[in-house]
């Protein structure tokens, strides 16, 4: 059953910019989400693209090959799965403009978040990317060019020196990019229609946007995570695209990794309400707008950032939020439809935990992520707390520390814990809750979105800590790339 007005399309974002999934992973877990309601993929590949030439700098030690991206797109297919690749194209380019080779086109010099989109070899990076992930993508209809999260636009020198011209805006130099790449697109595909994050068009006014010619050029995904605007204000947001002459736009929800930079466990409910007003505002828009939905998987925040929930972990979430679309809606029988699918016999929205362990692809990557995240954090805590307490005693007076005295004392007190944490997990583990309100709670980015009942959980530690204890059937790679070039380095390199 179809929901009547609910998304026709609904697509699963796949993010690949941390812990990608093994191909082989992808193989199993595609035939489930096709069978919880999924109709599509939103692939952004990031450095897990097999980029190639110029452009192979770019790609990750852990990257995909060219063979399994055409493995993962057969497989798609075969499930009626259609494909939607995002490449960043403005904002969020870290994983590029990291690169000394690429530093030169930042924005702002010491920092490779956003692009500088005065130079015409921004252009043509940007359709070099393009390029290369079309040619394992042909038969597409969409294509994401990202553009969300633009920081620090118009403060680089190029672009103070072009405000200070008449008539030049922020947003005009915003929309001006944004056309050149999605123009680009259309040029070089007829066929393919691009897409766009609209965060960084809901402040221009419709006169602005009318006039720059982007509407007729791209559909805007509006995001929103946790109700930060309410049902009347997405759908007064929905008409102000119209009018500007959008031909239909796109939602966009999470089903995982909107809640904590580091979180590791998916809190099912305060995903499943978002999902409940995202159908709210498809009843209540024009029933010829709505093209589609996104279902969002942020692996990280930035490609800095440490790990939010891995993919397994948070295939719950993605199930209720699926069948819920699918469904018009969330009830006993759909949830039993969710356990019958997962494999599970008890499926809690409400708590962290879960008696069910599962059978669906990765429910074994579950299991181990609540064990640690609550069984082992008293014991990790009084662990660090033990070594601390004989670091410092090795260290005091008479004794004057030298630094290789300290090195070696902190490098013994992180092997004694890697050690006893190692032991702990292949021993019977206590079969008692903790309390979940011991637990702090995170200060949130700007992407991220907090439900009352947040908590943070064991965090997924620094780039590299997941993978080694999760079986290698899953992880492909968990490093987040090359640390940032801080200002003063950045300074004295020139980039």
């Amino acid at each position: 059953m179809e929901a009547a007005g609910g998304p026709r399309r609904r697509l699963v974002h796949l993010d690949l910019k941390g812990a990608p999934p093994r191909a082989r992973y992808l193989a199993e877990v595609l035939p489930l989400l096709r069978a919880l309601g999924a109709t599509g993929l939103l692939l952004e590949y990031e450095d897990a693209f097999p980029y190639a030439g110029p452009l192979e700098l770019v790609r990750a030690p852990h990257a995909y090959s060219a063979g399994e991206v055409r493995a993962v797109l057969r497989q798609a297919r075969a499930q009626g799965l259609e494909v939607v690749p995002l490449v960043q194209s403005f904002g969020h380019m870290e994983f590029v403009l990291k690169h000394k080779e690429f530093a030169h086109l930042r924005e702002v010099k010491v920092f490779p978040n956003a692009l500088n989109p005065h130079k015409e070899e921004s252009r043509a990076l940007v359709k070099a990317m393009i390029d290369q992930v079309m040619a394992l993508h042909e038969d597409v209809t969409w294509f994401h060019i990202g553009c969300d999260e633009v920081y620090y636009l118009g403060e680089g020198e190029e672009s103070k020196q072009w405000l200070q011209q008449q008539d030049n805006t922020l947003e005009k130099l915003c929309l001006s990019h944004i056309k050149a790449v999605a123009s680009c697109v259309v040029s070089s595909y007829p066929t393919v229609t691009p897409i766009v994050w609209d965060d960084m068009l809901r402040g221009i006014s419709e006169e602005t946007l009318a006039e720059s010619g982007v509407p007729q050029l791209v559909q805007p995904m509006i995001w929103d995570y946790a109700a930060d605007l309410d049902v009347e204000g997405k759908v007064h947001l929905i008409e102000k695209y119209r009018r500007c002459g959008f031909s239909k736009v796109w939602f966009a929800s999470a089903f995982k990794g909107a809640t904590g930079v580091n979180q590791s466990l998916t809190l099912i409910g305060h995903h499943l309400k978002n999902h409940l007003r995202w159908l709210q505002v498809a009843s209540s828009s024009p029933a010829d707008v709505l093209e589609g939905i996104a279902l969002t998987g942020w692996q990280r925040y930035d490609h800095f950032s440490v790990l939010c929930e891995l993919l397994p972990v948070a295939i719950p979430s993605l199930a209720v939020c699926l069948q819920a679309l699918k469904n018009g809606g969330y009830s006993e029988k759909i949830k039993e439809n969710v356990e019958k699918l997962l494999g599970m016999s008890n499926l809690e929205t409400d708590t962290f935990m879960s008696t069910s362990l599962g059978t669906f692809p990765g429910s074994n990557i579950l299991t181990l992520v609540t064990q640690v995240s609550f069984y082992l954090k008293s014991s990790v805590d009084e662990l660090l707390e033990r070594n601390r307490r004989s670091s410092a005693e090795a260290l005091s007076p008479p004794c004057q520390p030298t630094t290789t005295h300290v090195t070696a004392v902190s490098k013994t007190a992180r092997a004694n814990i890697h050690f006893q944490i190692c032991h702990r997990l292949v021993q019977p583990l206590p079969q008692k809750k903790e309390d979940s309100s011991s637990y702090n709670r995170a200060s949130l980015p700007a992407r991220c979105t907090q439900s009352s009942r947040q908590v943070e959980c064991c965090g997924a530690g620094p780039p590299g800590s997941h993978g080694a204890s999760f079986p290698r059937v899953y992880c492909r790679g968990v490093d987040g790339g090359k640390r940032p070039p801080q200002p003063t380095e950045a300074a004295a390199s020139g980039g």
